[in-house]
C-alpha cells in the first residue's frame, strides 16, 4: 500500500506540474518552489532548483506581469500566443523532473505526456479567452483570470497533499477537456470567420467611399 501511495504521489506531482504549467506557469513555479523551500514538501532532486530564491524571484516578477496582462482583453490573447512556446516546453520539463531519479526512458515518457497535457490545458485557456474577449465588458475576463490562478494554486495543493483525490479529479478534467476542446475550436473558427467578414466589409466600404470621392472630384474638374 505504501508503494502505491508513493506511485500516486509521483503521478500526481507529474500530472499536476504539467497541468498547472499550461494554465499559469509562473504560479506553478512559485507554488512548488515556496512549498519546497518552506519544508512543506520534498521535491524531487530535479525540481529543487525551483526553491532557489533567484528562480522564485524571476517567477514572481513574471507572475505580476502576467497578472495584469491577463486582465486586459486582447492583451491576454497576445500573451497566450507568446506563451505557447514557453508553457508547453516548460510543462514537459517539469513533468520529466517530477518523476525523480528513474530510468531515462521513464523521464522521457513523462516529458512527452507532460507536454501533451500542458498543450491541452494551454489550448483550452487560450481558446476560451479568445471567445470571452468578444464580450464588451471586462468583468468576465477578470473573473476567469482570477479563477484560473486560484485553480492552479488549489490544484497543486491537492496534488501534493491528496494525490489520490487529485488523480481522480485530473481524469475527470481530461475527460471534460476532450469534450470541450472541439467546441472551443469550432467557436474560435466561427469567431475568426466573423472577424474576417467584418474586415472584408470594412475594406469594401472604404474602397466604395474612395471611389465616390474620386468621382466627385472628377465631376468638379469637368464642371
Amino acid at each position: 500500500m505504501e508503494n502505491l501511495d508513493q506511485i500516486a504521489s509521483m503521478l500526481a506531482l507529474t500530472m499536476g506540474a504539467a497541468w498547472a504549467s499550461g494554465i499559469n506557469l509562473y504560479a506553478a513555479i512559485l507554488v512548488l518552489g515556496w512549498m519546497g523551500a518552506g519544508g512543506y514538501i520534498d521535491l524531487p532532486p530535479e525540481l529543487t532548483i525551483l526553491e532557489n530564491p533567484l528562480v522564485m524571484f524571476a517567477a514572481g516578477a513574471m507572475y505580476i506581469i502576467e497578472f495584469f496582462a491577463d486582465k486586459v482583453p486582447g492583451v491576454d490573447s497576445g500573451w497566450d500566443i507568446i506563451h505557447t512556446f514557453i508553457r508547453i516546453p516548460a510543462g514537459a520539463m517539469m513533468a520529466a523532473g517530477a518523476v525523480g531519479p528513474v530510468d531515462p526512458a521513464i523521464a522521457v515518457a513523462a516529458g512527452i505526456l507532460g507536454g501533451g497535457i500542458s498543450a491541452a490545458t494551454h489550448a483550452t485557456k487560450a481558446g476560451g479567452r479568445a471567445i470571452i474577449n468578444t464580450s464588451p465588458e471586462p468583468f468576465s475576463n477578470w473573473l476567469v483570470s482570477i479563477g484560473e490562478d486560484l485553480t492552479v494554486i488549489a490544484g497543486l495543493w491537492t496534488a501534493l497533499h491528496h494525490p489520490w483525490l487529485f488523480l481522480l479529479l485530473f481524469i475527470l478534467f481530461m475527460l471534460f477537456l476532450s469534450w470541450l476542446l472541439p467546441k472551443l475550436w469550432r467557436g474560435f473558427k466561427l469567431l475568426m470567420t466573423r472577424l474576417k467578414g467584418l474586415f472584408v466589409r470594412t475594406t469594401e466600404q472604404d474602397q466604395a467611399a474612395g471611389k465616390v470621392t474620386s468621382e466627385q472630384t472628377d465631376d468638379r474638374r469637368v464642371s
